[in-house]
């Protein structure tokens, strides 16, 4: 057995054990399993929140992205901080609206501030439609990283499955909890492992990072920056922006948010967490690296670790592949946490109002290894069509910030029809757009040519806009006779 596979089989077993011990001493109603009793403190809170900088696809994706794509790789680090500064006031409005009504879900909030369960359930169904795509995403990225890294001894089918039946266990058991008592391992053990690579590969192979910047220059002129045509200014601002405004409308935001025992939290994080996604450029500095070393690989997604098992040893190998898995594991928990509660709580809790207390907690536990066998099934099925999936996961989510920031007005002018109707016009545009592969100058085509690379994303957003305006003005604002109150 080498070094490599001994590392990632002690990692998984740890991050299974952390898991399962997350529960003891709590009795898991469904607040507890789904958002931690809401009484979980800064540091827990902040590497919750940073869960999206470090998944299976920045981890691979932001590399090979830098590999296939160069300049264009450098969105990867401005949204994140850009989501983190719009968080310094999002984020307590969002916990102190929640903690006052008890919040459980995204769609909760919905409901709550609209007066509206069928707004609810139609969140509930965009997230759920977002969040199984996303986590797919998770346990192929596992199934690569732990295959690349043992050196094929585990295949990526096998790695799949050990890993899914893993996380459904310890997140049926514990819930959120899960997620966050791993989190920490997975955070000290990824900055480690990327500024370590994101150091060392450079100055191994070119003799400084300003070395292997310039041999990539010299190489290819022009990759280093904003070369290609389908990657123009336009699109960079636009992706930014987009993905920006739509990085804390993800379902299992909202919990991470709800599960902060005080608001102080966010603002503290909101300064931290942009100089925590500079770390990234040390993934972004591998991908570079092996540009030069590992030239023509087909799949650029495997550039971080191609280069890594052709320059470092059997057991620096396996600490990266260990770091890699916890980038599924601990994302892949939230997003099943999340989903399982939307189900439960939002779809099927209205249509049989006598679910309640510990029998809602059993129902949404019970969902989770359903959404992991689906998960499962889009892993070895969904082919190619998945990495569309994703982006319109983003772009579905994106779909939600209008109606979600205009409620925080104490005179909200749309209304529930109006909000919903924006969200179902601008998600079936982005579906149309991205299936079919079509640029915003294909539908836009008066457009001038430098807004012809617009993220599509863009399109559907004004698109959202324009009929949530028309459909609320037609239907008046958000009913406020009687409060409807989220389930519980």
């Amino acid at each position: 057995m080498s070094a490599a596979l001994v590392i990632l089989a002690l990692f998984f077993l740890l991050a299974l054990g952390l898991g399962i011990a997350g529960r003891r001493g709590k009795e898991m109603d469904l607040e507890q399993w789904s958002v931690g009793g809401r009484g979980f403190g800064s540091l827990i809170v902040f590497l919750l929140l940073a869960g999206e900088i470090y998944t299976t696809f920045t981890f691979l994706g932001a590399s090979g992205y830098s590999y296939k794509n160069g300049g264009a790789a450098y969105y990867i680090l401005c949204y994140g901080a850009l989501a983190y500064v719009i968080s310094y006031w999002l984020a307590p409005a969002i916990w102190r609206y929640g903690q006052s009504k008890r919040l459980l879900s995204q769609p909760d909030w919905f409901i709550s501030k609209y007066n509206s369960r069928m707004l609810g359930t139609v969140v509930a169904i965009l997230g759920v439609i977002a969040m199984v795509p996303y986590l797919e995403l998770q346990l192929k990225g596992l199934g690569i990283i732990v295959q690349e890294t043992s050196y094929g001894r585990v295949s990526a089918t096998a790695a799949v499955w050990i890993g899914a039946l893993g996380l459904a266990a310890y997140v049926t058991i514990s819930g959120i909890h899960a997620a966050a008592t791993n989190a920490i391992v997975k955070d000290v053990l990824v900055l480690i492992v990327v500024i370590a690579i994101g150091i060392y590969l450079p100055i191994h192979t070119s003799g400084s990072i300003e070395a292997m910047l310039q041999a990539v220059n010299a190489k290819a002129p022009g990759h280093l920056v904003l070369s290609k045509p389908a990657f123009d200014p336009g699109w960079f601002i636009t992706s930014v922006l987009l993905s920006a405004l739509g990085f804390f409308m993800w379902p299992h935001y909202f919990s991470a948010i709800y599960s902060s025992k005080d608001q102080k939290t966010f603002r503290r994080n909101a300064a931290l967490l942009p100089i925590y996604q500079l770390v990234l450029l040390f993934v972004i500095f591998v991908g570079f690296t092996a540009f030069l070393v590992t030239p023509g690989l087909a799949n650029g997604d495997l550039s971080l670790l191609a280069i890594s098992r052709s320059q470092l040893p059997s057991w620096a190998v396996g600490f990266i592949g260990a770091a890699g898995m916890l980038c599924a594991l601990v994302p892949g928990a939230m997003l099943l946490t999340t989903c399982a509660t939307l189900i439960a709580q939002n779809v099927l809790k209205p249509l049989a109002p006598s679910l309640s207390g510990q029998r809602l907690s059993l129902v949404a536990r019970a969902f989770v290894p359903i959404i992991a066998l689906v998960a499962l099934y889009l892993v070895f099925n969904g082919g190619d069509a998945i990495v569309n999936l994703l982006l319109l996961g983003y772009a579905f989510v994106t779909q939600l910030f209008p109606s979600m920031v205009l409620s925080l007005l104490r005179r909200n002018p749309v209304s529930a029809i109006g909000a919903a109707a924006g969200m179902v016009v601008g998600a079936a545009i982005v579906t149309w757009l991205t299936i079919g592969k079509l640029t915003t100058g294909d539908v836009l085509p008066f457009l001038p040519s430098g807004l012809h690379h617009l993220n599509v994303g863009m399109v559907a957003l004004v698109a959202n806009v324009i009929v949530m305006a028309i459909v609320s003005a037609v239907t008046g604002g958000p009913a406020r006779a009687r409060e409807v109150r989220p389930a519980t």
